[in-house]
């Protein structure tokens, strides 16, 4: 898994959890809040999904990676949101795995959902929002899940 740092290029999960990890460090004091979220585009019968891992410093900023990748297969809306939710799973397991590894258990990994009460995704909110709250991780939907509406969402396009 490759992930991008917009400040940092190309990176590997170690090297992202590393940096993660680091930033974390610099201001030790602080709450921390993980975040995971996955968006979707569909653009001339190609699919662009983005993963977005999310560090925030509360009230202080923010560091992110995101990772992306691009099928042909057609997807229904249905099909695409839960592979999004099913994306964010797979990356906030892995991470709060490596997480309780390394001594950092304590910073919870919250997973943030492309959905919403408004429009076409408001009849997945329940079965989603199972899916994540059943594998241990907090959810968040529109418009608190700025991790896949906003950030993901940045580089869909």
């Amino acid at each position: 898994m490759t992930f991008i740092s917009p400040s940092k290029g190309r990176m590997g999960f170690d090297e992202a959890f590393a940096d993660l990890i680091a930033y974390v460090h610099e201001q030790p004091d602080n709450r921390y809040k993980i975040i995971v979220g996955t968006d979707s585009q569909v653009t001339d019968g190609e699919t662009c999904f983005v993963t977005a891992l999310i560090v925030y410093r509360h009230g202080k900023g923010a560091r992110y990676y995101y990772t992306r990748e691009k099928e042909s297969l057609g997807r229904s809306l249905r099909q695409r949101i839960f592979y999004e939710t099913s994306r964010s799973l797979g990356l906030a397991s892995r991470l709060a795995e490596k997480l309780a590894e390394n001594g950092y258990a304590d910073l919870n990994v919250e997973i943030h959902l492309d959905v919403g009460e408004n429009g076409e995704t408001k009849d997945l909110i329940r079965e989603v929002v199972g899916m994540v709250s059943g594998s241990g991780f907090d959810a968040r939907i529109k418009p608190d899940s700025y991790g896949a509406s906003t950030v993901a969402d940045k580089y869909t396009k």
